[in-house]
């Protein structure tokens, strides 16, 4: 049986009211049944075309010429490479774009988030954004008490396999990413492996009894084919949590415009996932619920979230989230876009930090009660 619980949020400015709901819609703050056992779903929203409403980006700069006041605060452009100790392998040989750092090319795997130390701290307080948002929560899944063995599948800085490890001792945790950027002080039951997910899994069958994944979207070409060796690598009854965030930021009171840099985030990043063959739409087309089904799990449940930017909420947890969800844009939004905007859209250095300007301009005026939407699938092994 599917189930979905989504979160609500309220526009802390009474003068800009969210919108009634839909009739349509349950409430969100309540956890509501998608459907009972043999209904088919509803199928998902239709994304937009990717190239809809798409400002170039010489439309930045001109914005920027007419604006009085304007300041385009590149010094956010300089990025803070970080040192790591000396490995005797190849994959430290770090690739180099406008002065930020990504992993060496593992056979077919790619990655458009840097590894550096600017980018690595924006992805932590995502992190820590994420755990509030889940009331504390790690994971939402019940793993009962025979944890056994986890793995957690691209897991970035390391952060959530340290503190799964540190909150349970009796584990024995793997955290597996193409790039080596984890720590070396960590608990005792962790270990962190380097491999490209996208080829075959070298892992044998029926060895984890729980695996992670979070915010992979736009790095992998084939979800179905992922899901197939995550489903192979599970033992029977083992359980599979997958955590996504939508790249559309939005609002429902019309606060973010299709001209504002807010809006634009999306659109960019939906057309760039296109051109660069690893879709950006994984939230807007239910990659995850279908890639689950098709790989043979069961007793698949869906828990919704709408992600605020900024402390517009009227909800005290809600406006701490937002909080978090700015600063973690705000610290890095040159890394979250380089890759994509400038190897794959043709951006230039120069055209990025005008856009990423406006778009801090934005997020500091608070006028916007902006969102992103975020889905956790969780299945299970027959």
């Amino acid at each position: 049986m599917a189930s979905s619980t989504a979160a609500a949020i309220v526009p802390e400015d009474p003068a800009v009211p969210a919108p009634p709901p839909q009739a349509s819609s349950p409430p969100t703050d309540a956890p509501t049944t998608e459907g009972q056992p043999g209904a088919s779903q509803p199928p998902p929203p239709t994304p937009p075309p990717a190239s809809a409403g798409i400002l170039p980006a010489s439309h930045w700069q001109q914005r920027a010429d007419e604006e009085e006041e304007f300041e385009n605060d590149s010094a956010y452009a300089e990025s803070i490479v970080s040192s790591t100790a000396s490995l005797s392998a190849s994959i430290l040989e770090y690739r180099t774009l406008h002065g930020r750092t990504y992993h060496s090319e593992l056979g077919e795997g790619q990655s458009w988030n840097p590894n550096d130390a600017q980018h690595d701290e924006a992805m932590d307080i995502l992190h820590h954004m994420s755990t509030l948002m889940q009331d504390g929560k790690l994971y939402l899944a019940d793993l009962g008490d025979n944890i056994g063995k986890v793995l957690d599948v691209g897991c970035g800085t390391g952060i959530w396999a340290i503190d799964f490890a540190d909150q349970h001792p009796e584990a024995e945790v793997i955290g597996l990413d193409i790039s080596p950027q984890q720590p070396h002080w960590i608990p005792v039951n962790l270990k962190f492996e380097v491999d490209d997910i996208t080829q075959p899994w070298t892992y044998p069958e029926n060895t984890f009894d729980y695996i992670h994944l979070r915010w992979l979207v736009g790095s992998i070409g084939d979800w179905t084919a992922l899901y197939k060796e995550i489903f192979k690598a599970l033992k029977s009854g083992g359980i599979f949590e997958h955590k996504e965030s939508s790249c559309v930021i939005q609002s429902d009171d019309a606060t973010v415009g299709p001209d504002t840099a807010l809006a634009q985030w999306g659109k960019v990043f939906l057309q760039a996932g296109t051109k660069f063959n690893r879709t950006f739409a994984v939230h807007e087309e239910g990659i995850q619920v279908k890639a689950m089904e098709a790989a043979g799990f069961v007793d698949v449940q869906v828990t919704e979230f709408k992600v605020p930017i900024g402390a517009w909420p009227l909800d005290k947890k809600m406006k701490t989230v937002g909080k978090y969800a700015q600063l973690a844009l705000q610290r890095d939004v040159e890394g979250f876009v380089t890759f994509m905007w400038s190897s794959v859209m043709g951006w230039s250095k120069e055209e990025i930090a005008v856009y990423a300007a406006h778009l801090r301009k934005e997020l500091k005026s608070g006028k916007f009660n902006a969102y992103y939407p975020m889905r956790v699938v969780i299945g299970r092994k027959p």
